[in-house]
């Protein structure tokens, strides 16, 4: 893509704190007392390079500590790479913490004004954009009170209703769409689809994984202020699920190499795995994410009907079974067996386990093999789904994973009638004539 369609250019940018392990070592440092060095050095971002499209939808992701709000900061001009350069091209407007850019003592009217001022706007021009902030934020009379008094609620609601009404270019949030209602969340996300369509550009962070796959174009993942790599929300959404269980490691620092081609990695996710579907419908998927620690292997797994037919295709109303069979390698405190459905963008539409559905609560030992059945109703509407398979557990306090299996199989769910939305809530409608 062509240089002046870049909207934000991120190029090799490091932020680094120092930490001190009391005060009185900040202060000796500050003074030039003593020889030894009285810090470590703290990497919130290391290396970091990325390029934002104009008119691209596009998420952070990543867990807590990963550099996420960093680098939207430093993006921002909020804070100050340590070293690298950033460049934005557009007019920029942020939802970064709540209530940030807000003076406390002023009501909601007043921090309108400050804002769109401090954005370059003229009294005239706010004036004019008054009263959709105002409709937006939606909350009545306490837009005339000092903004100390608000809940963190009404703070994200006025602060969101000033970003998207200064007619920014790029919009960037930070988890702040989590504080508000779902209604206001509904409303919001509206408006993101009102940004696309217009060609703004999107940057946000959030730890609702259904939104960053719904909304987004592409999803960076960030972690320990690596980024690990960038991608379309599935790619990206499954390898975070990989940090998140301690089997993704941190490329070296000097490397900044994109683990999502790493071929050492690649083989130690077993993605020439030997499971066997035995579905026989060419519905397999033969790059499937695999990994675990491989204490327990998923050997089969297969669909059948309500006739007990082994299929992939299942008509909307009947019920229908997933088989999964399961060798154990080593002692198992207490293995969680699961299953969960996908769309074809990656939203996970539903799916349950053996403990939440409190139907096997033992340990397991090794050789032995185990039958596991889920039966249930097909409610979900007409289309492609994608079924993903696990084995977990606890040992005590640490959550493991064993072996797990995303997108290992496509299934057609068959319907003549699709409602509204995900699922069908069957529905049973009557219409007769009033007073009788």
């Amino acid at each position: 893509m062509e240089e002046k369609n870049i909207a934000i250019e991120v190029k090799d940018v490091r932020k680094i704190y120092k930490l001190y392990d009391k005060p009185s070592d900040r202060m000796k440092e500050a003074f030039g007392l003593g020889k030894k060095k009285n810090h470590k050095l703290h990497y919130a971002l290391n290396g970091v390079s990325l390029n934002i499209h104009q008119g691209e939808t596009v998420g952070i992701i990543g867990t807590n500590g990963s550099g996420k709000s960093t680098l939207l900061k430093i993006i921002t001009g909020v804070l100050n790479p340590t070293e690298g350069n950033v460049q934005v091209n557009g007019r920029i407007s942020a939802l970064l913490e709540l209530g940030a850019g807000f003076n406390m003592e002023y009501n909601g009217i007043e921090n309108v004004y400050l804002n769109g001022t401090m954005m370059g706007f003229s009294e005239k021009e706010i004036d004019a954009k008054l009263p959709d902030i105002l409709e937006f934020a939606d909350i009545g009379d306490y837009v005339n009170q000092p903004v100390k008094t608000y809940s963190s609620g009404m703070f994200v609601r006025l602060a969101f209703a000033v970003a998207i009404n200064i007619e920014p270019e790029i919009l960037i949030v930070d988890e702040a769409l989590s504080v508000g209602d779902v209604f206001f969340q509904a409303k919001c996300y509206h408006k993101f689809e009102e940004f696309k369509k217009m060609g703004k550009t999107i940057v946000f962070v959030s730890h609702d994984l259904s939104s960053i796959s719904k909304y987004c174009d592409r999803v960076f993942l960030l972690n320990k202020g690596v980024l690990l790599g960038e991608g379309s929300p599935k790619e990206m959404i499954d390898a975070y699920k990989r940090v998140l269980v301690g089997q993704y490691e941190v490329p070296d620092k000097e490397e900044h190499q994109n683990l999502l081609h790493d071929q050492a990695l690649i083989e130690a996710a077993g993605k020439s795995s030997k499971v066997s579907s035995a579905a026989g419908t060419g519905a397999e998927n033969p790059n499937a994410l695999e990994y675990g620690d491989k204490k327990a292997q998923i050997e089969e797994f297969y669909l059948t009907d309500d006739n007990n037919v082994r299929t992939t295709a299942v008509i909307k109303g009947s019920e229908f079974t997933i088989h999964v069979r399961v060798r154990i390698l080593e002692h198992i405190p207490a293995p969680i067996f699961a299953f969960s459905l996908k769309n074809a963008i990656g939203t996970e539409i539903t799916g349950t386990n053996t403990m939440i559905e409190k139907a096997f609560l033992e340990s397991a030992e090794p050789g032995q093999v185990k039958d596991v059945t889920f039966t249930q109703k097909m409610t979900l509407q007409g289309g492609e789904y994608l079924l993903s398979l696990g084995v977990t557990g606890y040992n005590k306090d640490t959550f493991e994973v064993y072996h797990r299996l995303y997108d290992v199989l496509n299934i057609t769910v068959v319907s003549d009638k699709n409602t509204v939305g995900y699922y069908d809530m069957e529905s049973r409608v009557k219409v007769v004539e009033a007073g009788k």
